[in-house]
């Protein structure tokens, strides 16, 4: 028998499933005469200096529901929820007993080049991929030289070794294949 929180985050997956497939399928407008500019950004979890509010997401960019297979499934006592999907970006959030504890995000660095630079000089590594700590809750690796994997610290208990241990439950080896 499924505990209530994981009763409920069962239901909220099926909810936003449901959602994500009926407003892809909508009808797209009619075209105006002039497009508007693109306004979407980059994900709010990169540090000040890779991303500006005005950097669009680059068209070669993937999209997000493309890296929902690669996160790890819920585990430890921690229920899993996806909060956050757009093009080059994907986000889910860790809870327990329906408090967030940490994040877990997926970003495909086409969009923000400094990103993945700042890889260039890791001297850790995490399952063999280069390895950075992002000030004292975050910690990152690149996969397959395009993804940036993030665990972030909520709670003050997900230690930088949890994030280590989460960054490994991520498929990363399907990560590094896509194209």
């Amino acid at each position: 028998m499924l505990r209530p929180s994981a009763l409920r985050a069962a239901i909220v997956a099926c909810c936003l499933s449901v959602t994500l497939t009926l407003t892809s399928c909508a009808q797209a407008p009619a075209p105006t005469a002039a497009p508007p500019a693109p306004t979407e950004t980059s994900p709010t979890i990169s540090t000040p200096s890779e991303v500006q509010p005005t950097d669009a997401v680059a068209d070669e960019a993937l999209p997000g529901a493309t890296f929902n297979a690669f996160f790890p499934e819920a585990q430890d006592g921690l229920d899993r929820v996806y909060t956050q999907e757009k093009a080059g970006f994907a986000e889910v959030k860790l809870k327990r007993d329906g408090q967030e504890v940490a994040k877990l995000a997926i970003s495909d660095t086409v969009s923000t080049p400094a990103a993945a630079q700042k890889f260039a000089d890791a001297t850790e590594t995490i399952a063999g991929y280069p390895a950075v700590t992002v000030g004292k809750k975050q910690t990152a690796i690149l996969v397959g030289g395009r993804f940036q994997v993030k665990a972030i610290s909520v709670a003050e208990d997900f230690t930088p070794e949890n994030r280590s241990t989460w960054l490994e439950k991520f498929d990363l080896n399907g990560l590094s294949q896509l194209p």
